[in-house]
């Protein structure tokens, strides 16, 4: 048997050949790539935010039922130095301290007082996100100032501390390593690429992961953030699903999950931070003004109409409250950045703030814009013309609908009359060509938004009434049209639904009455008789 020779393989020379030295400076080397389009992340963790909330000094802790045990939830400072801590029994702590006060947790005021906060946080960037239970993630990329990362940081922890919320604060590339460090009371700046130096000293506690897993890594030997990091992905994935893998990486800087801000971020918007809080309506309306004119600046050199805007004033108060942060929103109907016309708008909402003892900031903020070209005189009856009328039209809308609902009916594809018709706004464009169901059958003026119940007398038992009982009254029929049987949807509709037949009366008064028997008369379930609507 012939051996055929096999040739050895042939190595690429650019593959084969050594890399050439790096020329990053000694200190960036060994880092995570940073993720791409870089961004940085500040954040706020508030270890006493339970306590924080009760505004007290003396020594207070919070108690909640964990099954049948009572436990101490959260300890202030002052209760920390006296010995107790989450976690000990409630009874324990009654018995080292007879007279210590005692506040039973709400499991609902944390979450909000974090969303509140979160609401706050939008006077340093668009981006603020709530983070359960204690945390708050604050997207700072372009909105740092002239004072830097650090500058941003500090500011943020002494306003949290006027307001009586103890703060540490950290900012990295990711949400993940920047709350990574904050929880663990450092109050780093972490450079690009740098995340996973900064958190290989961390311990196991600094991560949002669950107790049984901090446990099992625990077990194995794993104290610190590095030596997990420095385990192989495919068994740790195995063992603790791809949650602590996906969390991993962000705090190694290789991944960045998605924050969710508690408002999504204007296309447009400007603010102004006040050097001294404001509290008259003359103040606030200059202020106004002002942002008014720049944001239509803004916008007219974008080539933009507003089609919301949105009003937000940041209170001054050193004692946290609900009105803290108030918002006042406009719509209109077709894209506007006429200064004038959008300040007629706000001019009685403004009667809306709570100023209280000022407010120290206030912003102005276009969520949603649409182009607009800009507009052309012309003659009477001319394009030109027909847009400023629709124009004058959509202002005078606008102005009606900051004190009434403003709408109008459009038809949709549904034979049953409440799904026949919706509400839009009143200049969104028409329908080319009506539903068949509307051409072809009549319907009432005044369709009630719900049917009322009336008692009926028929010749027959699948025929028209010849008599109705409406709210006491006796009425006699004299014409009667039908029956119309409308069948239930069965795409949509329960099968058990039962059919109607609609009949249009008149009435010896004169009167013109929907009216429809919803099913069959049975000897054992004889049909219903409901007024549906009412004909001119």
């Amino acid at each position: 048997m012939r051996r055929r020779a096999c040739r050895p393989p042939r190595l690429n020379p650019a593959a084969a050949a050594p890399p050439p030295p790096s020329a990053d400076p000694p200190e960036t080397r060994g880092r995570e790539p940073p993720c791409p389009r870089e961004r940085r992340f500040l954040a706020l963790h508030l270890p006493r935010l339970p306590t924080d909330l009760l505004r007290v000094e003396e020594p207070v802790v919070l108690w909640g039922q964990r099954g049948p045990r009572r436990l101490v939830i959260a300890a202030s400072v002052p209760a920390e130095a006296l010995g107790l801590y989450p976690g000990q029994p409630l009874a324990d702590a009654r018995a080292l301290h007879p007279g210590l006060r005692l506040e039973a947790e709400s499991p609902g005021a944390v979450p909000a007082m974090l969303e509140r906060l979160a609401l706050w946080a939008l006077r340093f960037t668009p981006l603020a996100a709530a983070e359960e239970p204690d945390s708050l993630i604050l997207d700072i990329a372009g909105c740092t100032g002239t004072g830097g990362e650090a500058g941003l940081r500090d500011e943020a922890v002494s306003r949290l501390a006027r307001l009586g919320f103890a703060a540490t604060g950290a900012v990295a590339g990711t949400p993940e390593a920047a709350l990574a460090l904050a929880r663990a009371g450092v109050p780093a700046i972490v450079p690009p690429g740098g995340e996973r130096q900064a958190t290989a000293s961390l311990p196991l506690t600094a991560l949002p992961v669950a107790e049984a897993v901090a446990t099992e890594l625990r077990r194995l030997g794993l104290w610190r953030v590095g030596e997990v990091l420095a385990q192989p992905r495919i068994p740790l994935a195995r063992r603790f699903g791809p949650a602590l893998t996906a969390l991993l990486d962000g705090v190694a800087g290789r991944a960045r999950r998605p924050i969710r801000p508690v408002r999504p971020p204007p296309d447009l918007g400007v603010a102004r931070d006040l050097p001294e809080p404001i509290v008259t309506r003359a103040a606030i309306d200059a202020v106004f003004a002002g942002l008014l004119d720049a944001l239509c600046r803004k916008l007219d050199e974008a080539g933009l109409g507003a089609r919301h805007l949105l009003l937000r004033a940041h209170r001054a108060d050193a004692q946290w409250t609900e009105n803290g942060v108030q918002e006042i929103a406009v719509g209109t109907g077709l894209p506007m950045r006429d200064p004038a016309h959008l300040a007629r708008l706000f001019r009685d909402r403004l009667e809306e703030l709570a100023p209280g003892f000022g407010f120290d900031r206030i912003a102005l903020l276009a969520g949603r814009t649409d182009p607009l070209a800009p507009a052309q005189q012309g003659f009477a009856g001319s394009q030109a013309d027909s847009a400023r009328h629709q124009l004058l039209l959509a202002q005078l809308l606008d102005r009606l609908e900051t004190r009434l609902p403003v709408w109008r009916l459009e038809p949709q594809a549904s034979h049953l009359p409440e799904r026949a018709m919706r509400r839009v706004p009143p200049l969104t464009p028409l329908v080319p060509e009506q539903p068949r169901a509307w051409r072809d059958r009549p319907r009432p003026v005044r369709l009630l938004p719900r049917p009322e119940p009336v008692s009926a007398v028929a010749a027959l038992p699948d025929g028209a009434p010849a008599r109705l009982t409406l709210h006491g009254r006796q009425l006699r029929i004299r014409r009667a049209e039908g029956p119309e049987r409308l069948l239930p949807e069965w795409w949509r509709d329960d099968p058990a639904r039962a059919l109607r037949d609609y009949y249009r009366l008149e009435t010896e008064m004169g009167d013109r009455l929907w009216v429809c028997r919803a099913g069959l008369d049975a000897p054992d379930a004889p049909a219903r008789w409901f007024l549906h609507g009412y004909f001119a």
